[in-house]
């Protein structure tokens, strides 16, 4: 489970944001995960419930999770595409020259002091 690895690389962050910004208390954070990227929502969910309790400053906040939808692009052809519908292959013209557009992210979308 590498979620509670990037609770504890998120919770750096905000601590770093918050003396920067001078603030005592985040009351949430929202992430914003993409579909493809291997981190499941719910252990982030669970590692964050318990590793908040080791931050005065984020004891009390609320993580929200936004899932990033993935999108392909195939350079054949020119167009978008939903990834785990189509997978890596284009549906419209059958090229493998394909590139993920996003989808791959876990990012600090926002953050909202108390």
């Amino acid at each position: 489970m590498h979620e509670l690895g990037i609770i504890v690389h998120i919770s750096r962050t905000l601590e770093e944001v918050a003396k920067e910004n001078q603030l005592t208390e985040i009351g949430s954070v929202t992430l914003e995960i993409g579909e493809v990227s291997g981190v499941v929502p719910e252990y982030m969910t669970d590692c964050w419930k318990y590793y908040r309790r080791k931050s005065e400053l984020l004891e009390e906040s609320e993580l929200k999770i936004e899932i990033r939808p993935a999108v392909t692009f195939c350079e054949a052809c020119r167009k978008t595409y939903p990834t785990v519908r189509y997978g890596r292959q284009c549906p419209g013209c059958g090229s493998w020259e394909t590139s993920l557009l996003t989808g791959n992210e876990c990012s600090i979308k926002e953050i909202e002091a108390c």
